[in-house]
């Protein structure tokens, strides 16, 4: 049986696909196999309010002119019709997180404020020279591996800094954007980097996604995060339109096994070392 799919967007996203409704990604998930579905729609913000560490920054346009607000009343909604025309699916209701140890506080008051059966965090955009920009900009501010150390240094924050997300969703986010070529990044020069960063997260407890969007992790970075003591891994398609939801999960499977890790207690667990 194929794992559950953590990490899908729909319409319910400021960035999802038109036609990514939640009904379609439902009939995606039936149709590949999927044993549940978990919508992790984005949950980004503008503005720093009271207690963000944001207070200050300036923020990108680039990034920002496109966010809209998260319509939870309306996105729960649609999880409870879904689950009740699905009913031999598992629908899990979440949220992406993102920056969410510098909203702080504004993330805190929707997390808090709802019963999310999945909380991812994503560092989509970074500090840099008082402003928030994306993180994919870094690549035209200083060489790629430097690009890719800076994003490292502030995922650590994120980890260190915030206890509102269950998962750590991408964590090489800006590796899609690798000028070369995604396909020419290489995982190995940055090791100790990556070691670091998982080190972190394993010391919280808490669980590392496959993401299968991104440049999928190889074997040995897998490893690298059991070997620093992660115990369990999460598959999320980070899809934006329906024919992606359990994309290459197939292939994900043969990365995580080779690398130790096994399905857990049940189909609908993380997978365990």
């Amino acid at each position: 049986m194929l794992p559950v799919d953590n990490h899908v967007h729909t319409v319910w996203s400021y960035d999802g696909s038109g036609t990514a409704t939640m009904a379609r990604c439902c009939e995606q998930a039936v149709a590949v196999g999927l044993p549940a579905v978990a919508f992790t729609e984005h949950l980004e913000f503008t503005d720093g309010d009271d207690g963000d560490q944001v207070a200050g920054f300036t923020t990108d346009a680039r990034w920002w002119g496109r966010i809209k607000p998260l319509d939870v009343t309306g996105y729960l909604a649609d999880i409870a019709e879904c689950r009740e025309r699905f009913p031999s699916l598992r629908i899990l209701s979440g949220i992406e997180a993102g920056e969410s140890h510098l909203f702080a506080a504004s993330a805190s008051r929707v997390v808090h404020g709802n019963d999310f059966d999945r909380v991812l965090g994503s560092l989509h955009a970074v500090p840099y020279e008082g402003k928030l920009i994306a993180a994919d900009a870094l690549f035209g501010l200083m060489p790629d591996d430097e690009a890719m150390r800076y994003y490292f240094t502030e995922l650590i924050r994120l980890i260190e800094g915030s206890d509102l997300f269950q998962v750590l969703a991408h964590l090489d986010f800006p590796r899609r954007y690798w000028p070369k070529g995604a396909h020419l990044f290489a995982e190995a020069p940055l090791e100790e980097e990556y070691r670091a960063v998982l080190r972190a997260l394993a010391k919280t407890g808490r669980v590392l996604e496959i993401n299968t969007k991104t440049p999928l992790a190889s074997v040995d970075m897998v490893r690298w995060w059991r070997e620093e003591g992660g115990t369990a891994v999460s598959f999320g398609s980070d899809a934006h339109w329906p024919q992606r939801v359990g994309d290459r999960f197939k292939l994900a499977i043969d990365v995580v096994e080779q690398a130790g890790f096994r399905p857990g207690k049940d189909p609908f667990d993380f997978w365990r070392a």
